[in-house]
């Protein structure tokens, strides 16, 4: 299954530590080989949000691309990363790649997911798309994730014609994604900037660091960080992960079919089922290679 990686946070932050375990799981401490990408929302001086992409159809852990990532320490406050591990689409193909994105109400949203959707959700989907009936959006490229963020893009425009309260927004986006999860296998990441919506079908997990802030050990590399060193009492900065990156850190898991949003580092919206369910991650795994999905 591919892995994702994100974060949310209330002040440029730069994701170099996290990306640097987490680029090792492309090919170097796991065998997610088939390329990477990495969007970063960066706001200018004068509030406007912009976004950055990288994208290489090479193995992260030896990708000159994701040296770069690693090099430029760009501060942002909403990063979604991917490393794929190939079950649709080709190998090479870097319009396979995620994150994928989609203008919505001039925003741009960014999506990433890892899971596997069903054989009958991509026919039928696709075909919707082939014979020109989706409304607003279509797959660039050949994946059941681009195809599964066109729907619920396009179940979004239909639903609402012009943009609701975000209250509205992050409860129909959660019933969609249940939706998508009963269809196959879906964890997701979305964000417009402002808010990183995580959704777990069955891996995902998140910490916040705040003050007082500690030292962190990547599970994937040598590495660790005192970020007592690196950051302000006023810090506060959420990492969203398929699987923990660190060993000495209190990670929180995602229930199964839960949905959180955070905003500035906090959580600004949850829904949970009335019960919760939690995968180990063996468990979860299992999952995925049921359904076919890369592991």
């Amino acid at each position: 299954m591919c892995q994702l990686l994100g974060m949310n946070c209330n002040t440029p932050t730069d994701i170099g530590f996290s990306f640097t375990g987490f680029r090792n799981r492309g090919g170097l401490t796991d065998h997610h080989e088939d390329g990477f990408g990495i969007a970063f929302f960066e706001k200018s001086e004068s509030g406007r949000i912009g976004l950055r992409q990288f994208h290489d159809n090479k193995p992260s852990y030896l990708s000159p691309v994701a040296d770069l990532v690693n090099n430029y320490p760009i501060k942002a406050m909403n990063v979604i990363a991917h490393i794929r591990k190939a079950t649709t689409g080709e190998k090479s193909n870097l319009a396979n790649l995620h994150p994928f994105v989609r203008e919505v109400w001039g925003e741009q949203w960014v999506f990433a997911h890892n899971g596997q959707m069903s054989q009958s959700f991509i026919a039928r989907t696709a075909r919707l798309c082939a014979n020109g009936n989706a409304e607003h959006y279509s797959p660039v490229g050949a994946t059941d994730s681009e195809l599964a963020f066109c729907y619920l893009l396009n179940r979004l425009k239909t639903t609402f014609k012009t943009r609701p309260t975000d209250e509205a927004l992050f409860a129909f986006l959660t019933a969609q994604c249940r939706y998508l999860s009963a269809n196959g296998l879906f964890n997701c990441l979305i964000s417009n900037g402002n808010w990183q919506l995580a959704y777990a079908g069955s891996l995902l997990f998140y910490l916040t660091r705040k003050a007082p802030f500690g030292e962190a050990e990547l599970s994937d590399g040598e590495m660790s960080v005192n970020f007592s060193e690196l950051t302000t009492n006023k810090d506060k900065v959420t990492i969203i992960t398929t699987i923990p990156l660190t060993n000495n850190e209190k990670w929180q898991q995602i229930a199964v079919d839960e949905c959180v949003v955070f905003q500035n580092g906090d959580v600004i919206f949850k829904d949970t089922p009335s019960k919760k369910t939690y995968l180990t991650i063996d468990e979860g795994l299992a999952i995925a290679r049921a359904v076919g999905a890369s592991v």
